[in-house]
């Protein structure tokens, strides 16, 4: 797929410490042919959660290297679609379509709480590129992305 015809989707939860990092990391490695994804948070945490990094690592998805974004670090990117997965409404910057995720926070839980959490968004993320590459590029509905609560 043309770089131009990959839709731009982000992902936004609280602290871009859990859940927008690892659907960024599953859109990436799963639906890099489709989209560019990328995360931020409402108010970003210091560092990804260790246990978000174990997690994927299980999934050999390496996120050592990323770090939580604010929308502001975004500067004027623009997005065809925004997964929010804050339970929270966006603010006014975001001004794009917005699709919510019913996800539940995995940052105070026990890893494997963390890792079922993990599974649902990577399911979320999968339902999502599947339906990417089946939408013609020029008639991108985001529906069907789906609400899952944990």
């Amino acid at each position: 797929m043309n770089p131009a015809s990959k839709k731009r989707v982000l992902f936004v939860c609280i602290g871009n410490a859990c859940r927008s990092q690892m659907a960024e990391g599953f859109a990436r490695t799963y639906g890099s042919d489709v989209m560019m994804a990328a995360s931020v948070g409402l108010a970003p945490a210091t560092a990804v959660a260790p246990d978000t990094v174990r997690a994927m690592d299980e999934k050999n998805i390496d996120l050592r290297d990323h770090f939580p974004k604010s929308l502001r670090q975004m500067g004027r990117a623009e997005f065809d679609l925004v997964i929010n997965m804050s339970g929270f409404f966006l603010p006014k910057e975001f001004k794009w379509r917005v699709v919510d995720w019913e996800v539940a926070d995995p940052v105070d839980m026990e890893y494997a709480e963390h890792c079922e959490v993990r599974d649902a968004i990577e399911q979320l993320v999968m339902k999502l590129v599947l339906e990417l590459r089946a939408a013609p590029s020029t008639q991108f509905r985001g529906q069907g992305s789906g609400r899952l609560k944990l």
